[in-house]
This record gives structure tokens, sequence and C-alpha cells, in this order.
């Protein structure tokens, strides 16, 4: 989800720039800056701890939640909008409070099938600075959370990336004595070619806050972990991506088909319900808000009263179908 520190630099002027060749160079070699590297106890960590399960034919989906912050409707959404959610009474409180504030989740998902571990999106993580003030040096339990759900980070076979905004590859990485280093270290890491080579071009022309990618992915890469895949990229025969371009130039959504049951991970097509009923409506962070908004229609056309699920990142009941009917369109949860 882009928005979080796209609008945050453009408050406060923040480029790569603003830390200077020597500290991007330290970043670039997977060396941590501005933290001791001394992590708090387990007590003290905060977040929302919410781990839940569903089934997809034979394939087990287990979601950790890192977080689920109530934000102002702006600058996620278009001020213009802030009253729009009064129109749908199914968005609150789940998703909306009511007075207008949107519950934010931030989660990962983890997909089980024939011996196979595959982390979706890696949330934010802790130790980062990041131009977002609630996202900064984050203390949160997930990696506890990860483990006590039944995972170990050194028995996950892929980590696969929707995108590289940097609530979906944060844990990709984990501070250990003061450097970057692989948090699933025999995991393959999955990145779409296509977006990397538009955060490449971020990184030469140093335009936009590129932290996220010198202590979250560059270090993935400088490990040998890294395989760059095309956007419909077959993992397996369950599993395999589904190009949604339009948050970024090179955004995914991952499909999950199983014994006649399927569902689809949507990384950031949706950041919130109310873009079912509006698909026109687009988050701050989308690159192209014209490809956006017809991806959106795009899936509500083909999975519209379908049997298909969604799981949504940012949604903080996370799993449901699209419903569309003389009610309008809507996003029904299990």
């Amino acid at each position: 989800m882009k928005v979080d520190w796209v609008w945050a630099i453009r408050e406060t002027g923040a480029t790569m720039e603003s830390y200077g060749e020597s500290t991007a160079k330290l970043h670039a070699a997977g060396v941590a800056t501005g933290h001791s590297g001394s992590a708090p106890s387990a007590n003290s960590k905060k977040g929302e701890s919410r781990i839940r399960r569903w089934q997809v034919g034979d394939v087990k989906v287990t979601s950790i939640m890192e977080s689920a912050d109530k934000i102002p409707w702006a600058p996620l959404f278009s001020p213009d909008t802030a009253e729009h959610y009064k129109k749908y009474d199914w968005l609150v409180p789940n998703f909306i409070t009511p007075e207008g504030m949107i519950i934010l989740a931030v989660q990962a998902f983890v997909l089980e099938v024939r011996g196979k571990r595959i982390v979706v999106d890696t949330c934010v993580g802790n130790d980062r600075e990041r131009a977002l003030p609630q996202c900064a040096d984050m203390q949160t339990a997930f990696l506890e959370d990860f483990k006590s759900a039944g995972f170990d980070p050194e028995a996950i076979d892929f980590v696969l990336c929707t995108h590289l905004h940097f609530d979906h590859c944060g844990w990709n990485t984990k501070l250990e004595n003061g450097r970057w280093v692989p948090t699933f270290p025999k995991a393959r890491y999955l990145f779409g070619r296509k977006e990397w080579s538009y955060w490449q071009h971020v990184l030469q022309e140093k335009t936009e806050d590129v932290r996220h990618i010198l202590d979250s992915v560059q270090p993935i890469i400088d490990a040998g972990l890294a395989d760059f895949v095309d956007t419909n990229h077959k993992l397996m025969d369950e599993i395999w991506l589904e190009p949604s371009h339009g948050h970024t130039p090179g955004h995914v959504s991952v499909h999950v088909s199983s014994r006649g049951q399927e569902a689809v991970v949507t990384g950031d097509v949706f950041h919130n319900p109310i873009q079912f009923p509006e698909p026109e409506i687009c988050s701050a962070a989308c690159v192209d808000k014209n490809m956006s908004q017809q991806t959106r229609r795009e899936f509500i056309a083909r999975y519209g009263n379908t049997p298909v699920r969604f799981f949504a990142i940012h949604f903080n009941e996370p799993v449901g179908r699209v419903v569309n009917d003389a009610k309008g369109c809507r996003f029904a949860t299990d």
C-alpha cells in the first residue's frame, strides 16, 4: 500500500537523497541504520496478534495479522468520497467505524499444500525507518505469532510478494546483530520481474522513499534467494499468479484452486470493501489509477456471484465473496 509513504513524502519532501549516498550504500550492503539492533522483549511488543485459518480444497490458508489500525479516510482515499460509506450499512463496523475511520489491516497469508509452505506478503516488519509514524520502528509480536501458528521460519519454501510496497515485504528480513538478514533463510523469494523493473527505475531516479527496498528486498537479492518471475507464473498445480496491474505496474494476485474450490489473494487490488460498489475509488497509492479501476471492475465481473473467495490483505475481516444483486455490489464475508 504505497499511500503510507507517498503522502508522508509529499508532506515532508523526503526522498532517497535525504539519507545521503553513504546511508544508501550501508542499506544496500545490508547494514541497518538508526537502530541499536537490540530487540525489546516479547512481552513489550504490541500488535493485532490475530491468527485465523481457512481451507480451499486441499490448500490450508492461515492469516497472521500484524496490525489493524483505525486511520482517517483521507489521504488513503479522496476526501471528496469521505461520506460515501454511509450509503452501505454493511461496511460498519467491521471495515469502517460509524465515525468514518477506515480499519486498515496488515496481514500475511500462509498457504500449505502438498508439503509446501508459501508466505504471501510479509507486512511492515519491526525496527524499520519509515516515513509514516505508525509504521516507523514498529515492535509487534508478528514473528512470535508466526511461530505460534505452527510455522518455523526456516521451514518456509517460498515467499511471494504481490508487489513491493513496504507493507507487503517488510518481514522478508529481520534485524540481527545490526544487519538485515533473511527471515526465511531457506525459502526462495518470488518477486515479479515487471515489478522489480519498476523499482529499479525508482532507485535510479531517486524520486521516492526506497528505504523498504534497501532493507527488505536488496538483502534478499544479495543473499542469492530471489527469483524474478513473470506475472502469470505457475508455482504449482494449485497456485499461480494472476496479473492485476494498476496499483503498481507489476502488481499480481495469487490464484488458488483445489478440488473444485477457488480463491484469490488480492494484494492491493482492494484496500477497503467500499471499492466493490464504487470501484472508481482509488487509493492515493495507485501508480496508474485508470488501470487500477479497470482491474477492480474486471475482478468484480469475473468473480462476482461465484463461489470464488477473496483473501484481502488490508481487510479487517479478510475473507469473503463478491455479491452483485438488486442491492448492489458488496463484499460478503465468510
